[in-house]
């Protein structure tokens, strides 16, 4: 996969795509970003593109990297992160009890340290995929209805898309949608299940999104409040 690099923002991965209509780039879950674009763009061009927007893409970078795990803090559609301070603890533990990501920490340690973000960003993870095969299939089934049809669903994290589809029918989705609203889970999986009937982004999808999440240009805005990170 080919790479440019830029002096500011370092090795940014370009993924070219037959069905694209204009650049799009993301910082994704691994700490780099992504350029998409048509297949027919110049890398040139890119490279101007970034050097433009690069304050913005920045800051992008800097809210992800901060973007730190706080007592209190909602955890997917059910959970929540308590922290507790314990003498009798030597090393920080991270336990799920019930709907609570407990995480006890000994003296000196704070939940800002980078080793106990680790770990909670494990626990995390394995809460939310828990969520997210609880719910996600469910629902996409009932969007689908009798409307469309898909071969399999899998999950994923390690990608800096909220989800995708495959030729051959296969939905992929990001666990990280269990941090959204219900109403934006609903237009990713809406979005998905279009695409098992128009592997683009024409008007024809639009018009075929448009059927099934009337708010989608709505909705379609706020999601860039979110960002499918960890």
């Amino acid at each position: 996969m080919p790479t440019i690099h830029d002096e500011v923002l370092g090795e940014i991965i370009v993924r070219r795509t037959k069905n694209a209509r204009s650049i799009r780039i993301k910082y994704a879950a691994n700490g780099k970003f992504t350029a998409s674009i048509p297949s027919l763009t110049p890398l040139f061009y890119l490279k101007r593109v970034v050097r433009d927007s690069r304050d913005d893409l920045a800051k992008l970078a800097k809210a992800s990297a901060t973007d730190a795990y706080r007592e209190g803090q909602a955890i997917g559609q059910l959970h929540t992160l308590a922290v507790v301070q314990s003498s009798l603890r030597d090393m920080p533990v991270i336990e799920t009890r019930h709907n609570t990501i407990v995480t006890t920490l000994p003296p000196g340690k704070d939940i800002a340290d980078a080793d106990v973000q680790s770990l909670v960003r494990k626990e995390v993870e394995r809460v939310l995929r828990k969520e997210a095969k609880a719910y996600l299939p469910k629902r996409l089934g009932q969007l689908a209805g009798e409307h469309f049809s898909y071969e399999r669903v899998r999950f994923s994290h390690a990608s800096g898309r909220w989800g995708s589809c495959s030729s051959n029918g296969t939905i992929s989705l990001n666990i990280a949608l269990m941090k959204l609203p219900p109403q934006l889970i609903d237009y990713v999986l809406v979005h998905e299940l279009a695409h098992t009937r128009e592997m683009n982004h024409s008007p024809q999808f639009w018009r075929l999104v448009g059927e099934y999440d009337g708010l989608y240009k709505l909705h379609r805005r706020q999601m860039k409040q979110y960002t499918p990170h960890l």
